[in-house]
Parts: structure tokens; C-alpha cells; sequence
């Protein structure tokens, strides 16, 4: 849904957080199976595990706020409240893709729901998130800049430059890093100095904040306040959400990168949706509510996908449509043997 928050009663808020964590978990699993059976190309990072992290954060934004994702690209869409027709059709290349069928799974965007896009280059969204705030800021609106990133983004030298650069200037900016334990096969302990990413907010004098990212009221509680700082006009909060991913760093791919251990289990005993679904039941919301929901989302995933797989493939005149400002010329015999 495309509402702004405060258009959102309290009780239709926490059924929309529940539905939202529901179409990530059920999209991936649907794009999971799909790219196994050879209808998605190329590299598939999936967002299972870590959608109270992407949702709680993108639940305390207001539609036209900004937000930049990271490889791990379909979650931060949908937690925005992007629609799963235009997001399917993208993973399939299809002309009807959010990007055209020319960004694929790593490179989603969609600007209604004020998604900035997403890249396969690790870290590179702190920069665009800096820019997209010093921008609001130039034009006096009062619109934020979130920006996810990865405990592997976390050493990434454009995270820090984009860091550093809101903190001076103090841009209505929040920088959510989804710490899930893992960059890539590399254990964040491994490779991340310090016990938390959000120690390092010290060094720009920023506020840094750690939470529960299984917890999705308690993630939206965090960014909320760092919301509210941003607008008010005091600058960047850093917020690491401690998460975990459930799959590999790319599934399918006939290898295991990502070394487990008993703590494996422990994580998936604490899961986000599970978590979430427990304490709506106790609060009063009742099971056919929320079976309602989960079965709603199978049909619009199962929806999206028929959409996707029904639309067509961009057609060869198209390849520099949307990429440069002035289309490049198809060669006479390029175009012969189309």
C-alpha cells in the first residue's frame, strides 16, 4: 500500500507490518524456486530471515521519504511498499519490470514509493543517500534518506565518506546497517573491527544505536526517533540492527559460502515473522486475521509471477532506452542479424 504513515490507524499499521514481512518471506521463496528451475538469470540474493529489519525501518518513513537498498534488493522494495507485479517481472527480465527487464535482481528501483534503487556495488548507496538528503534539505523539505547497507558494507570506504559528509552537514540522513552476521562467507567478526558496527558513529559524533532486528516494532521504534532528529534538523543517526540471514550469500549456486554453526538454529528459532505473528495473537489479533493476510499475499505472489511470466522480453531496439540520455545508435549490421 502506498499510504503515508500517518494515514495509518495503529492496529491497520501492525496488520500492515505482518503483511509486508509476509510478501517479502513469500516472494523470496517464490523467486528461490523459480531461479532453481532456470526462469530468473543470473545471481539471486535472497532477504529471508531479515524482514523485521527492512520492514520496522521502512514502516517509520513516510511514502515520499527516500530509501536506498543494497544487493540483497527485493526486500527493501517491498518493505517500502512497492508493488510485487512490476518487482517479479524485473527478476525475469521482462519489459514490464520496474527497470525495464534491464536491472534484473540486484538493481530494483521504484520511485512512487520513493526507492532510490538498489546496486550491486557493495556500499555504494551511502553516497546516494547523503546526496538524496542534502537534496531534500537544499529544496526545505522535510523529507529523510535511509540507506541499508551490510556488515560487509560497513569497512567500504563510500559508507563512511557518505557518513561523514551527512554529519558535517548535518543531512536529515539514517544509515541502517543490517549487520546478519555474514559478508558474503566472512563472519562479521572476522573482518569488522569493534564489538558493533554502531560503535563507529562515535568517530562522526552521530548518535549509534543497536537493535534487536528480529524485533520488527522494536526496529521501528529506533528509526522512528532517528526520523524525528532528522526532521527536526539535527543530523545523521547510525542504527545496526542485529540480524541474520537464512540462505547463502546467493542461493542456488551449487556451493556452500556461508560456513553455519550452532547458532543457526538458534536464529531460526527466533523468527522475525514467527516472532511477530505470536505477539499480534497475543495482543488480540485473531488467526483467521492473520490466515487472511498470508493467504491473500500467496495470491498476489502467485499473481505477480503469472504477470511476470506473461509479459514480454524487451526488444533489441530498446537496449540503450532508459541507460543514456541520448540513445546510441544500433549499427546497420547489428540490426540485420536481430
Amino acid at each position: 500500500m502506498h499510504e503515508g504513515q500517518a494515514q495509518i490507524g495503529d492496529n491497520d499499521r501492525r496488520l500492515e507490518k505482518y503483511r509486508r514481512m509476509q510478501r517479502i518471506r513469500q516472494f523470496e521463496t517464490k523467486a528461490e524456486n523459480i531461479h532453481a528451475a532456470g526462469e530468473i538469470p543470473g545471481a539471486l540474493h535472497t532477504y529471508a530471515g531479515m524482514e523485521a529489519s527492512g520492514v520496522g525501518a521502512c514502516m517509520a518513513l513516510r511514502n515520499d521519504d527516500y530509501m536506498v537498498g543494497t544487493h540483497r534488493s527485493h526486500g527493501h522494495p517491498i518493505a517500502k511498499g512497492a508493488a510485487l507485479r512490476p518487482l517479479m517481472a524485473e527478476l525475469l527480465g521482462k519489459v514490464t519490470g520496474i527497470c525495464k527487464g534491464k536491472g534484473g535482481s540486484m538493481h530494483l528501483s521504484d520511485f512512487s514509493v520513493g526507492s532510490l534503487g538498489e546496486t550491486s556495488i557493495v556500499g555504494s548507496g551511502g553516497p546516494v543517500a547523503a546526496g538524496a538528503a542534502l537534496g531534500a534539505k537544499l529544496q526545505g523539505l522535510d523529507r529523510v534518506a535511509l540507506c541499508f547497507f551490510g556488515d560487509g558494507a560497513s569497512s567500504e570506504g563510500a559508507i563512511h565518506e557518505g557518513m561523514n559528509l551527512a554529519a558535517v552537514w548535518k543531512l536529515p540522513a539514517i544509515f541502517v546497517c543490517e549487520n546478519n552476521r555474514f559478508g558474503m562467507s566472512t563472519p562479521t567478526s572476522a573482518a569488522v573491527a569493534g564489538a558493533h558496527v554502531a560503535d563507529r558513529a562515535h568517530g562522526y559524533g552521530i548518535p549509534g544505536i543497536i537493535v534487536d532486528g528480529q524485533d520488527v516494532d522494536a526496529v521501528e521504534q529506533a528509526v522512528r526517533e532517528a526520523v524525528d532528529r532528522a526532521r527536526a534538523g539535527k543530523g545523521p543517526t547510525l542504527i545496526e540492527t542485529k540480524t541474520y540471514r537464512y540462505a547463502d550469500h546467493a542461493v542456488n549456486m551449487g556451493r556452500d559460502l556461508t560456513p553455519r554453526g550452532p547458532e543457526h538454529d538458534e536464529w531460526v528459532g527466533r523468527d522475525p515473522i514467527q516472532l511477530y505473528r505470536t505477539r499480534l495473537l497475543q495482543d488480540g489479533v485473531t488467526e483467521t486475521a492473520l490466515a487472511d493476510i498470508e493467504e491473500a499475499v500467496a495470491h498476489e505472489v502467485a499473481d505477480a509471477l503469472q504477470y511476470a511470466r506473461d509479459s514480454a522480453y524487451p526488444v533489441f531496439e530498446e537496449a540503450f532506452d532508459h541507460v543514456f540520455v541520448d540513445s546510441l545508435p544500433i549499427p546497420d549490421d547489428v540490426r540485420a542479424h536481430a
